[in-house]
């Protein structure tokens, strides 16, 4: 695909395709000092309208839009599904020129983990909760490729889904001690109309698996409810929410169901004097793994 993004005036239909982290900063570069603000989403491509309504809320708030396609390897663990995580190329790109993007990053593996890299980001004891428990290095290889890709972009906002609640508590945290100066915008989870969280990994569940994994979205709005009206204990919250989630036989396993400081993602006993929870959610539904979350204001 031809690189025809025209400076400095750009033409409706317009887009660049850059696959060479030099030339994305480059880029990136010039149009910061032509004053305009970079709105950045990052992606590992298969897009659904959560990435899409991302893209959206970018193009409100900035003059250039950049969004990128990177399947990550080092965010993978030996036994997961990286070989087969969906690539879908063609339908991504024209998803992104209707929305009239400007750029779309697309780097081969090779060059951004050229020969001999070795430094990586460990995202501290919030990368160890949650999903960390039960996919060990995930986050570091989060941390490091986000690291990676706002080093390149420079972007002034960056875009992520609330659905992968744990991983914007570690980019914020990322950011915030490494003083990237970028603003990370976390934007609303994105559902389908039976309440199951959009995800390129809903693609993998068989029909009878999709409609019995909107158990999730059931049982923790129960926990919510519960929650707002007070009167129920934390711990029977909890009990409920395993138990409700247990109730579906197509689920096999349950990695963690329960109710946390949305802030330490520390699960808690009693709400105290917190303002809002964390209630969320990981299962495994055959080779699925889907994830889930909630936040409960309680004021």
């Amino acid at each position: 695909m031809p690189a025809v993004i025209e400076y400095p005036d750009k033409g409706e239909d317009t887009m660049e395709l850059i696959r060479i982290p030099r030339i994305m900063q480059d880029t990136c570069r010039k149009h910061l000092q032509k004053g305009r603000s970079i709105g950045f989403v990052p992606t590992m491509g298969a897009l659904h309208d959560g990435h899409l309504s991302l893209i959206r809320r970018a193009k409100s708030e900035n003059d250039i839009v950049v969004a990128s396609i990177f399947v990550n390897p080092l965010q993978f663990g030996p036994s997961e599904d990286f070989a087969s995580y969906p690539r879908v190329i063609d339908e991504d790109t024209i998803k992104l020129r209707e929305l009239g993007i400007d750029v779309i990053f697309i780097p081969d593996n090779s060059l951004m983990y050229p020969p001999g890299f070795s430094t990586y980001i460990d995202a501290g004891p919030v990368s160890e909760k949650l999903c960390g428990q039960f996919r060990p290095g995930h986050f570091r290889g989060v941390a490091t490729v986000v690291a990676k890709l706002l080093n390149l972009i420079s972007p002034t906002r960056a875009y992520f889904g609330r659905k992968d609640f744990q991983q914007t508590v570690v980019i914020r945290r990322m950011t915030r001690d490494l003083d990237i100066n970028t603003e990370i915008v976390v934007c609303p989870t994105i559902r389908e109309e039976d309440g199951l969280a959009m995800s390129s990994r809903n693609r993998y569940l068989s029909a009878g698996e999709r409609a019995a994994a909107t158990v999730l979205f059931r049982a923790m709005s129960t926990v919510s409810d519960g929650l707002q009206a007070g009167g129920t204990s934390i711990s029977e919250l909890k009990k409920n929410l395993i138990s409700e989630i247990s109730k579906e036989g197509l689920i096999t396993s349950i990695d963690y169901a329960s109710i946390y400081n949305p802030e330490t993602l520390e699960e808690i006993k009693e709400s105290g004097q917190l303002k809002e929870v964390l209630v969320a959610v990981a299962v495994r539904m055959g080779k699925t793994r889907l994830i889930d979350n909630l936040i409960v204001n309680l004021t």
